[in-house]
């Protein structure tokens, strides 16, 4: 391959890697905190929605800023939606599991309905303000570099890169990354040292919540360039395989994430690899689901997540 496809293929993989990055990061904070969010599929899903009626209402008024925030408005609105996710698992101790199913079974439904009050029809049109390609300055006149990794390149997935390392340091460096991880370790201890068990479940889940909200409405806004009920289909499950598969650290998780991003990112750039465009395409678009599939069963098993995690906790006890 030359430097030119090797720039394309990166490109293309950041732009499929972003929006799951962003999820399971999402993932790492409610499951660091103890709850397992097995809803961040119907996360992303409202996340999406919300950000291209945004984008569709607002683009006029905010042009080239749209598409940003677009996104900060889906990750709030996932951060509302994650709401009944943790209400459901702290306050009334349901199990974990189920609630996160019903939110992948209400989200797309939601999403629809609404969608036809709106526009009166089963999809939106499709946005006009999109995340393009940027080029670095300065950056982009280094040698080999500067082409594959700087110029034409995806700006919010380097935006999410820097995310995770922020992530990282508030879990392992600050305070409150120590109280969370312990809430998700040993509640009851956590609970005689005076930590608010619930209240730091509620900020993981709905930090996780505003981050799966922001994955949805970047890949909505990257990729598909509207809302449909298959806009989300299978993201969110990918983005907790790559959580799983980093062990919950936000770090781990990003590389992940870009490892499963260059697996989705396989069915169109492949039929352009030397090596690669023999395979059917077939193969090449089950990829994603079928990696995804081998993680959770060679690494789910050997993996230390949190020891309370998806654990109710019952203060009195």
């Amino acid at each position: 391959m030359n430097i030119n496809m090797i720039a394309s293929v990166f490109t293309q993989t950041l732009i499929y890697a972003a929006p799951l990055i962003l999820t399971a990061l999402g993932g790492v904070f409610s499951e660091r905190s103890g709850i397992v969010n097995v809803g961040l599929e119907g996360i992303m899903v409202m996340g999406a929605f919300s950000a291209i009626v945004f984008n569709l209402e607002y683009a006029g008024q905010f042009g080239a800023w749209t598409p940003w925030l677009a996104t900060l408005f889906g990750g709030l609105v996932g951060m509302v939606f994650s709401v009944l996710h943790a209400v459901a698992t702290i306050n009334f101790r349901a199990d974990h599991i189920i609630s996160g199913t019903v939110l992948n079974l209400m989200a797309p439904s939601l999403a629809i309905f609404l969608i036809k009050v709106i526009y009166g029809k089963g999809q939106t049109d499709d946005i006009s303000q999109i995340f393009g390609y940027y080029t670095f300055p300065v950056l982009s006149d280094i040698p080999v570099i500067g082409r594959i990794f700087f110029t034409n390149t995806m700006l919010p997935a380097y935006v999410a890169i820097l995310i995770s390392i922020l992530a990282w340091f508030i879990i392992f460096k600050t305070k409150f990354g120590l109280r969370l991880r312990s809430v998700g370790e040993h509640p009851q201890a956590a609970d005689t040292l005076g930590i608010n068990v619930y209240g730091m479940r509620y900020a993981g889940v709905l930090i996780s919540g505003f981050l799966g909200g922001m994955g949805g409405a970047l890949f909505a806004q990257s990729i598909s360039g509207r809302f449909a009920v298959t806009t989300i289909s299978g993201q969110g499950f990918i983005s907790m395989a790559a959580m799983i598969f980093g062990k919950w650290n936000p770090l781990g998780a990003m590389g992940a994430a870009i490892f499963f991003g260059f697996a989705q990112n396989l069915s169109i750039a492949g039929r352009n690899i030397p090596f690669v465009k023999s395979i059917p395409d077939v193969y090449l678009q089950i990829t994603p689901y079928v990696l995804t599939i081998l993680v959770l069963v060679i690494f789910l098993g050997k993996a230390s997540g949190p020891k309370a995690n998806g654990k109710n906790y019952i203060k009195s006890k």
